[in-house]
């Protein structure tokens, strides 16, 4: 009977990994990977040890059970030949779910599983916080925050906080039981020479700029007299049924999410800050046009509403115009265009919901696509898309370490462009133009800067400057053919000091 042993590669320093464990990968002939993806990896490639990593199943299945599962049979399927070491990230018992599988499918296939004892991140967080968990603590995936129950009663640990967005879900379940201010650790890169542990209130944690895979949040102290929303009269006529067609109660709403008490990043947004977002929603509104998606429409008619009634507010807060200016200017507008339809200027008003940040939860209906990426969707402006799709697989791990990397392979494929230019081949030349412009979208998504809204705004840059130096030429009489291009730069530079002087107010 053939034996798979499973072995842990420890929550990151290398030194973690067991002696048992270390032994075993260095005497197998077969040793496989459930992932490449951990700082413990690179200690293998120093000793040579030659190992098979398993990342290509997150590629091509749409969920974790899937990849799991195939995962479970390649390695069973391994075993059948020969004896096998299977090495996972941190210890074999904490949050594994192959390894729960290898243990139930084993020996049906008449395999033995054995599994060695290793270290989780845990131990070290427990170390590092001088927190004893014999008291109980409950560890859940970030994944799973929106199903904390209201009545917790232990300290909470919260895994594998991927990223922003998922920061931001994460933050928003906790601030219902815990409340906005409330203070919890944010543990990255345990046990690893950029650990950092610091101390955050919740409303911050997606703006924390150090998260990825191997980031954690620790929250000592049970929620205590969780915060609940408050009900007024408009809430329970909607809980009724019997709700007006009216818009007031977002407006309402607005008002309370910026005002005194409320939400610090609705209050913290901008008009600038909140652009990405509203051509996020706008998209993500066509596409459930294109689909048919009844459910979809009337969902983004709100998260585009959302996006209409903030700008509206924060207009009204600097004393420009209110969200009642924006609908009664519109009204008027198709009243005068349409005289012989409108004999009335009665007015109805619609209702929303509030936005949700990112409704690329798994548990949603209308996000459960057939692969990972499907939920990016395909009517996005192409450098977005491009933002997005790495943004996704990143949640998963596919994704560069470090930003050095990403600058080295914008270089790379810059000189692959150059040298297709060279051979004069248009398709391998437009080939690789997309490639320097997806692995720079890349490097946009590190520094937090949307490509499409940069873009655009270096596109604006351009009408202005371009228009200042058309204006030029007409103001000189002559013919644009009468200009060297030395002289029409000199009109652009012109423009650009402008518009320096206008912003220093020089």
């Amino acid at each position: 009977m053939a034996t798979i042993h499973i072995v842990g590669l420890g929550p990151g320093d290398a030194g973690l990994i067991t002696l048992d464990a270390w032994q075993l990968m260095s005497q197998t002939k077969r040793l496989i990977l459930r992932t490449a993806i951990h700082p413990s990896v690179a200690r293998l490639d120093e000793a040579r040890l030659a190992y098979e990593a398993l990342d290509r199943f997150y590629e091509t299945e749409a969920t974790f059970e899937e990849v799991y599962g195939h995962i479970v049979d390649y390695v069973l399927a391994a075993a059948q030949k020969e004896d096998v070491v299977y090495a996972v990230p941190g210890s074999p018992v904490v949050a594994e779910r192959t390894v729960q599988l290898l243990e139930e499918k084993g020996a049906a296939a008449d395999v033995t599983v054995d599994v060695l004892p290793g270290m989780s991140f845990l131990e070290v967080m427990y170390t590092r916080l001088r927190f004893d968990p014999v008291g109980g603590v409950t560890i859940i995936d970030s994944s799973d925050a929106d199903r904390l129950p209201k009545d917790l009663q232990t300290p909470l640990i919260v895994t594998q906080v991927y990223d922003r967005r998922v920061a931001s879900d994460v933050k928003l379940s906790l601030m219902d039981l815990y409340g906005d201010e409330y203070e919890a650790q944010l543990i990255y890169h345990i046990s690893l020479p950029d650990e950092d542990i610091r101390t955050i209130k919740l409303y911050e944690l997606d703006r924390i700029d150090t998260i990825d895979h191997l980031t954690s949040l620790f929250l000592p102290v049970p929620p205590v007299d969780a915060p609940t929303a408050p009900r007024d009269d408009a809430a329970d006529a909607e809980a009724s049924g019997s709700m007006p067609f009216d818009m007031q109660p977002l407006v309402d709403v607005m008002a309370r999410l910026r005002g005194e008490g409320g939400c610090p990043w609705d209050k913290s947004q901008t008009h600038q800050s909140l652009r990405r977002f509203l051509i996020e929603e706008v998209y993500e509104m066509l596409d459930a046009i294109d689909q048919g998606d009844t459910d979809g429409i009337r969902e983004e008619l709100g998260d585009v509403l959302y996006q209409v009634v903030i700008h509206a507010r924060i207009a009204e807060e600097e004393g420009l115009f209110s969200a009642q200016d924006i609908v009664s200017d519109v009204c008027k507008k198709m009243i005068r265009r349409h005289p012989h339809v409108f004999t009335t200027d009665r007015l109805e008003k619609t209702s929303s919901s509030m936005v949700n940040w990112d409704r690329l939860k798994q548990g949603e209906l209308r996000q459960q696509h057939a692969h990972l990426l499907d939920g990016v969707v395909t009517g996005l402006p192409s450098l977005l898309a491009a933002y997005k799709l790495q943004e996704k697989s990143a949640k998963v791990g596919f994704e560069w370490s470090d930003t050095a990397d990403v600058i080295a392979k914008v270089h790379e494929e810059w000189n692959e462009f150059l040298e297709a230019v060279r051979e004069g081949d248009f398709t391998h030349e437009e080939e690789e133009a997309g490639d320097v412009l997806f692995v720079l979208a890349n490097l946009c998504r590190r520094y937090q800067i949307e490509p499409e809204c940069a873009l655009h705004r270096a596109n604006s840059k351009f009408r202005r400057r371009f228009s200042y130096v058309e204006d030029c030429v007409h103001a000189s009489g002559k013919d644009w053919s009468a200009f060297t291009l030395d002289e029409l730069d000199s009109f652009w530079k012109e423009a650009k000091e402008k518009e320096r002087s206008c912003q220093t107010g020089k």
